[in-house]
């Protein structure tokens, strides 16, 4: 199975670009966005992180479902602002799944094997009162050996700055996964523009 992204709804771009003006303005300004909004939007956008001129990109909202081995959750979740709305969960349909087509195809096949190997043999324990210390142990013998290489998905919400953190300490990431997730992220609009200082002739 591979990593892949999709299903976006992007949320209040045209809002937030309006907003970035508000610390000029002394009456809030809810009028369509012009040219001139986005060309300073683009300027503030694209600056430092950490600076705080690009909080307006906090403003445009992105939901996504994303399908990810572990491996790439366990660093996606380090970001404060790349929330779950609700994923997939192990403990309600790991028996469901089919393991082989669940991994990635890197996942070595012996491991693969096994995890069949253990899952049959949860399966064989009787579910009644007499084997349920054992079945309760078993299950946490199969949870505890599930391969990084397994893929859950999940819906996520974010927004534009966390994504420009994300795109600019992932873009050149050793995993793949990454490199495709970098790749959506160029696609979603005005992002480049409002988030890249080397994609913006404002600047």
């Amino acid at each position: 199975m591979n990593f892949s992204i999709g299903n976006e709804y992007v949320y209040g771009l045209e809002r937030a670009v309006k907003a970035s003006g508000n610390p000029m303005r002394t009456v809030i300004d809810v009028t369509d966005p012009t040219e001139k909004d986005f060309v300073r939007a683009g300027r503030l956008g694209t600056c430092h992180s950490g600076e705080g001129h690009d909080n307006f990109l906090h403003g445009i909202l992105v939901h996504v479902d994303i399908a990810a081995p572990l491996y790439w959750w366990k660093e996606a979740q380090r970001y404060h602002w790349f929330d779950f709305v609700s994923s997939q969960s192990t403990m309600h349909c790991l028996l469901k799944f089919d393991v082989g087509t669940q991994c990635v195809e890197e996942t070595d096949p012996v491991i693969i094997e096994r995890m069949r190997a253990l899952i049959a043999e949860y399966n064989e324990i009787p579910d009644d009162e007499e084997h349920r210390v054992e079945k309760k142990a078993k299950w946490r013998v199969l949870v505890a050996s599930l391969p990084c290489g397994f893929v859950l998905a999940a819906t996520m919400v974010t927004n534009y700055q966390q994504l420009k953190t994300m795109y600019q300490q992932r873009r050149y990431h050793k995993l793949k996964e990454w490199h495709v997730f970098c790749d959506w992220c160029e696609k979603l609009p005005h992002f480049i523009e409002l988030t890249q200082p080397v994609a913006n002739p404002s600047l």
